[in-house]
């Protein structure tokens, strides 16, 4: 337990280091948040109706940001050898440091769909709901990041290998987190929504930790 705090306090403390922590990928889902009222025009109407889909695809994107490096740092420098050397399994390497990611960075981005949120238009009565679903949804983006990370740790163009490997793993996501929003809005219960965006993120934390460990194991191979 000790040495996994150790690791997590080392990789919040990195997170700052050499790219502003979560200060991009914030920035760019501000800016998002910016352009699309300007570019839909004077229906505003038209956009709030939009706007659940809106916030979560915003969302996605700016997570997907921040992934390249969540394991290729440490490859570079050695790190992730010294960490096989250590006492802590693969799994725990992969969840705390999955973990930091989504304490550094997802955690913040949920935070910004707020605003994002007022500025396309959502009701103030949804933004609870917008919170507790991004929360939920940046740790399934985190945990399903983390499994791209891992798998494209050495290999060239790792940035876009990760964006194929996990956009199609951030749909079921989106499309609850939305879900609950929308059913919200036209006045249905968002349990059901919400249950299966739950269910999401629990399914991606363990197959993102364990293919996650299984790709830290053949990056030394």
């Amino acid at each position: 337990m000790t040495a996994a705090l150790l690791l997590l306090r080392r990789e919040l403390a990195l997170s700052w280091n050499g790219g502003g922590g979560p200060l991009l990928a914030c920035g760019f889902l501000l800016s998002l948040a910016v352009i699309v009222p300007l570019g839909a025009g004077p229906r505003l109407d038209q956009l709030a109706h939009l706007a659940p889909g809106l916030v979560w695809l915003a969302l996605s994107l700016a997570s997907l940001l921040t992934l390249e490096r969540l394991f290729e740092r440490d490859f570079e420098d050695g790190t992730l050898d010294l960490l096989a050397l250590g006492s802590l399994a693969d799994e725990v390497v992969v969840g705390v440091k999955v973990l930091s990611h989504w304490l550094a960075i997802g955690l913040p981005l949920a935070l910004m769909t707020l605003p994002v949120g007022i500025s396309l238009g959502l009701a103030p009565g949804q933004l609870p709901l917008l919170a507790l679903t991004a929360g939920l949804g940046a740790l399934a983006f985190s945990f399903t990041g983390g499994l791209g990370a891992a798998l494209a740790i050495g290999a060239r163009k790792g940035g876009l290998l990760i964006a194929v490997i996990v956009l199609p793993l951030f749909l079921p996501p989106v499309i609850f987190g939305a879900g609950a929003l929308v059913a919200q809005a036209e006045g249905r219960s968002p349990a059901p929504a919400l249950a299966l965006l739950i269910a999401c993120t629990l399914v991606a934390a363990v197959i993102g930790v364990l293919a996650g460990a299984a790709g830290l194991r053949g990056s030394r191979t």
